[in-house]
Formats: structure tokens, C-alpha cells, sequence
């Protein structure tokens, strides 16, 4: 009994710590995608948005497909 109250406590940090790693991917992955987007705009597009919109929705789009691998993931663990 005394191993699995141990055992409670490192695989909720260890959840923590990965739904924190997940928080940051997601946001990352977000803001390099606008970054991406306003390049785009300015060389190609002579400052209309279309880019960033798109970009940022491809962005937004991934960072969630990732974020529900990583809880399922987490979930069958």
C-alpha cells in the first residue's frame, strides 16, 4: 500500500510536467507559424494580411492535433 501512495504523487508531477511541456509546444508552435505568416505577407503579399491569417490557422490547426496525441498519450499511460 505504502508504494502506491508513493507512486500517486511522481505520476501526478510527471503529468504536470507534461501537460506544462504541452502548454508551451502549443505556443511555440503558434507564434512561430505568425512569425512565418508575416514574413510571407511582406515578401510576397506587399502588407496584406492573407498570409498571416492562414498561417496562424495552420499553426493553431497542428499545435491542437498535437496537444490530442499527446493526451491520449498521456491518458493510456
Amino acid at each position: 500500500m505504502a508504494d502506491n501512495e508513493n507512486q500517486k504523487p511522481k505520476k501526478q508531477l510527471k503529468n504536470a510536467a507534461v501537460l506544462t511541456g504541452v502548454a508551451i509546444q502549443m505556443g511555440v508552435t503558434i507564434y512561430l507559424f505568425v512569425l512565418l505568416g508575416k514574413w510571407l505577407d511582406t515578401k510576397y503579399n506587399h502588407g496584406e494580411k492573407l498570409f498571416i491569417i492562414i498561417t496562424t490557422l495552420a499553426g493553431v490547426a497542428i499545435s491542437l492535433y498535437a496537444v490530442v496525441k499527446q493526451l491520449n498519450r498521456l491518458n493510456n499511460d
